[in-house]
């Protein structure tokens, strides 16, 4: 080595995130170690992949040779394994960014979901993606030596780290481009260095790797392998979503998916289908078995892969695939775009909106079907990706329809956090004379359940959906009906429950009324400045009043949703509504003297039992208490 060479050697210490990590991927990973070799050889075909896409543009790239190929061998003396791949290379601040640093949202909630149970962490480390760092399962020591296509031969650069706190890294030359990974194997990884064994892994886990995956041929003489100077191409090296159903495994589909989502689990299911007519292109979808940690970041990198003609064109098309499937996983490898396709053209290409809208259907229709036929995968799904789906409902207006029908929610049937009732569940259940669907939002479940709104519905046991996630005020406001009912706001407007009332109930509503107008009247004006009207209601049963928002107001849960994210909503204010028959109300019809205070706690608690926040909480709890002492003298 040089002195030059060696001046311009630096040691560098990992980001936090990195050191943990691989302290528990050697630890809770050590079980499954296998997938190291399918992470590197699917990192050195993305590598070929975006030469050969950053090629169409530049052809100098391929530096006169276009063969694209993995070559994985061994060294038995000296213990290593190194794979080595013919594509695009990294160059010195490549190197630091992508084996010093984990460039990903999501990492620091990754980290605090880490329990310390090796079997637990092992899968939320698949979660995340291994990838590179999963070299460490079966090595002590890695090397690695790459130069970025196009660049000079003294351009090359050597990263080496034992796994621990540092890495150093400098620069050297090396006349190939592309990557070579050297892993200096641990004790009790000797099985590695055995050609059957690397070509079952391979096999196992990759066979579906475009690149012909490339090792020196072994032939069985005298009761051992030898050798032989000659290369074979271990896996079938032909694009597995090419290929025809009924020549693919399930174990090939789940295997394909783990590199195509760099996922560590199997996937929930998938559809693969060939598209021809106007546009000819192949679909491998995949909808993954549990949800990544960036999932509620809108911004994350999409999971589809864009082909043409088997040449791959980007990682994260996200104009094939509407932003609330932004968990599908897979390829898309179309017939008719030109090779030279951009993020630009995708943008304004008729083709491209064919695809979507094809794909998109593609996905209901799986849903949809799983759904129907296989309900307890459905909930699993829900469970991990149903929030996400749900805001379809208001940017997919051709779909609509059919995301209404795939969406699930808790209701008072059931009483519980579970969101299993569809819309077609809750219609079927309706009462005789019931033409609309209940629902009421809050911003926790324990809120919705415990709504005073809810006491008539309870009462005649009419059923209510029970709305507490932040998305379910944007489904209701862009969700008017399904199958012709009205979606209606038990917490809205005038209660109308038409036929599920009696002329009796209805009557006796209006006598009310007229009985305590002159107490409505006296309330209204004590509360001038905080309520738009004072109304007799039906709605409760046990609370002595409730809040509720004017047919066309927005709802008080909408309004401190947006104001909690620093958004402005219009000033709407309340129908305060009172009930007739409650002791308080009834005392509150013969109060003089501290009226206004009483009308004051009225409001008040209304305001807290919806989950509102009180203006002046010091001046309510001085009120109580005094009402409290007057009321025990």
């Amino acid at each position: 080595m040089t002195e030059a060479t060696t001046a311009s050697r630096e040691t560098l210490g990992f980001q936090t995130e990195v050191k943990q990590l691989l302290q528990l991927m050697i630890h809770s990973l050590y079980s499954n170690r296998e997938i190291f070799l399918r992470e590197l050889i699917s990192n050195a075909s993305d590598a070929c992949d975006k030469l050969r896409f950053e090629a169409l543009h530049n052809d100098a790239l391929y530096e006169n040779a276009s063969d694209l190929n993995i070559r994985v061998s061994f060294d038995k003396a000296a213990r290593t394994l190194t794979i080595t791949d013919s594509g695009i290379g990294m160059n010195r601040d490549e190197v630091i960014a992508n084996l010093g640093t984990i460039a990903k949202s999501g990492t620091r909630e990754f980290f605090t979901k880490l329990s310390g149970d090796q079997q637990k962490d092992a899968h939320l480390i698949g979660q995340f993606g291994v990838g590179f760092y999963s070299a460490f399962i079966v090595a002590d020591k890695v090397s690695v030596l790459t130069r970025r296509a196009g660049e000079k031969a003294d351009q090359g650069v050597r990263w080496e780290s034992d796994g621990g706190g540092e890495f150093s890294i400098e620069m050297v030359d090396r006349a190939a481009r592309g990557t070579e990974i050297t892993l200096h194997l641990r004790e009790g990884q000797d099985d590695l260095l055995a050609g059957y064994k690397l070509r079952e892994i391979i096999r196992k886990y990759s066979n579906h790797i475009v690149q012909p995956i490339l090792m020196q041929k072994e032939e069985w003489k005298d009761g051992k392998y030898e050798t032989l100077a000659e290369d074979e191409t271990v896996n079938q090296a032909s694009a597995l979503w090419a290929r025809s159903k009924n020549e693919i495994t399930e174990e090939q589909y789940k295997e394909f998916y783990k590199h195509v989502g760099h996922d560590f689990d199997d996937p929930l299911a998938w559809t693969h289908a060939r598209v021809e007519g106007k546009q000819e292109y192949t679909q491998l979808l995949y909808i993954p078995g549990r949800a990544p940690f960036d999932m509620y970041d809108r911004q994350a990198r999409h999971g589809i892969k864009l082909y043409v003609r088997r040449v791959f064109i980007m990682d994260d098309a996200e104009q094939l695939m509407p932003q609330y499937m932004r968990f599908v996983r897979g390829v898309v490898d179309s017939a008719d775009l030109p090779l030279n396709v951009s993020r630009e053209i995708l943008q304004e290409s008729k083709d491209i909106e064919a695809i979507r809208k094809g794909c998109t259907g593609k996905v209901l229709g799986l849903l949809a079907d799983l759904a129907e036929n296989d309900k307890e995968k459905y909930i699993k799904f829900w469970g991990e990706f149903g929030h996400v789906l749900k805001e379809g409902v208001g940017e997919d207006f051709a779909n609509k329809d059919k995301i209404a029908g795939l969406l699930r929610f808790a209701s008072t049937q059931a009483d519980t956090t579970d969101e299993t009732v569809s819309l077609k569940d809750y219609v079927s259940r309706m009462k005789d004379g019931q033409e609309k669907i209940y629902y009421v939002t809050a911003d926790s479940f324990n809120a919705a359940k415990n709504s005073p709104h809810l006491e008539v519905f309870r009462k005649k046991g009419i059923e209510v959906l029970l709305l507490s996630a932040r998305v379910d005020e944007w489904v209701v406001s862009n969700l008017p009906e399904f199958e012709g009912k009205q979606l209606v706001s038990v917490a809205k407007g005038g209660l109308d429950l038409g036929a599920l009332e009696d002329a009796a109930e209805k009557q006796e509503q209006e006598k009310q009324a007229d009985e305590f107008k002159g107490l409505t009247d006296k309330i209204k004006t004590s509360l001038a400045d905080k309520v738009k009207e004072v109304r007799v209601t039906h709605r409760l049963t046990d609370s002595p009043a409730c809040l509720v928002a004017d047919e066309h107001d927005m709802s008080g849960n909408l309004a401190r949703l947006l104001k909690a994210s620093g958004q402005k909503a219009p000033i709407s204010q309340p129908i305060l509504e009172i009930n007739p028959a409650h002791p308080v109300v009834l005392r509150l019809k013969g109060e003089e003297k501290r009226f206004d205070d009483w009308a004051a706690v009225l409001f008040d608690q209304a305001l807290l039992a919806e989950g509102g926040q009180l203006d002046d909480p010091a001046g309510f709890v001085k009120r109580v208490n005094q009402l409290m002492l007057e009321m025990g003298a």
